[in-house]
């Protein structure tokens, strides 16, 4: 793939550079509902439901079956991972931990969250998920880069992640916790402190779905992270669309100023992937790249 857009004919409004704010023109992105799914643990936004879906069963089956039902899917619970991939050479730079389990009542990531949601076992399914990303990553050894691992909002409140006990202790230098709002981070007291506490560990932190319009960003700033993730909303069709390229380049400038890496989340074709590394987003996610798989190891060559 070669480069044939002039980086200076894209539009350079935007917020001061240095303020640490990020301020996004979206006039053809909307906002996705908070239950869309893409804020689950694990949610693959690539293959994410769209937006405004149906309430899954575990909202509307009866609580003694459903504890049943989440009971068997803790008991299947399993990790696929997606590739992240960095600059032409779509080097491995990385991948995110996805859940699944084997489950006819809760057989997606959103079903299997909601139903944590009602029962109040948001904190077990939240450590279940660092235990097993923690087993596969030792297993599979140094070699392949980074992990990034979804927190639930409740998640920051539990302290056994900040325990030198925790699973993703000994890894944490490979950890990127990435920050996700299925549920508001406004009911998490001193948010703000407890990602900072995590940082001076050694864990990095990652903002998810930067553009889709949430609440999330009013409570961080770019001092707060060390990489932030495109919403699929701002990926989707970007070669299309003149405004939403100006503000991809925004946010990429902004970030470039602070140090901050930024990945393109759902990347699907080919124009995408060529349209995000012309603006500057070297760190690349999506179904072009690969699918989730159980396997952690060396890529294929890329469709």
């Amino acid at each position: 793939m070669t480069s044939g857009r002039d980086r200076d004919s894209v539009p350079q409004d935007g917020p001061a550079p240095g303020s640490g704010e990020v301020v996004v023109s979206q006039p053809e992105v909307q906002e996705p509902s908070t239950e869309s799914g893409w804020f689950a643990i694990g949610t693959d936004p690539s293959s994410g439901p769209a937006r405004g879906r149906a309430p899954s069963r575990a909202a509307t089956v009866p609580l003694d079956e459903l504890e049943i039902g989440f009971e068997r899917a803790m008991a299947a619970l399993h990790l696929v991972f997606q590739p992240i991939v960095e600059g032409r050479a779509l080097k491995l730079f990385g991948y995110e931990a996805l859940v699944r389990s084997d489950s006819d009542l809760l057989p997606d990531p959103c079903s299997l969250l909601d139903a944590a949601e009602r029962l109040h076992r948001v904190e077990r399914l939240g450590r279940a998920i660092r235990r097993r990303v923690a087993d596969d990553f030792t297993q599979a050894g140094g070699t392949i880069g980074l992990v990034f691992v979804n927190l639930h909002a409740l998640d920051l409140a539990d302290r056994s992640l900040s325990s030198h006990y925790s699973p993703l202790w000994k890894l944490r230098d490979r950890v990127v916790l990435e920050i996700t709002e299925r549920t508001s981070l406004e009911g998490v007291v001193d948010v703000r402190y407890r990602v900072a506490a995590l940082r001076e560990m050694g864990y990095r932190i990652a903002i998810d779905d930067l553009g889709a319009g949430h609440s999330r960003m009013n409570r961080f700033t770019l001092l707060d992270t060390d990489f932030v993730k495109l919403d699929m909303s701002l990926v989707r069709d970007l070669p299309k669309h003149r405004e939403r390229q100006r503000a991809v380049w925004n946010i990429i400038s902004m970030c470039r100023d602070q140090g901050i890496r930024v990945v393109g989340e759902g990347v699907e074709t080919v124009d995408e992937c060529e349209t995000l590394l012309e603006l500057g987003c070297e760190l690349l996610q999506g179904f072009l790249i690969a699918r989730p798989s159980r396997q952690l190891g060396p890529l294929g060559r890329p469709r």
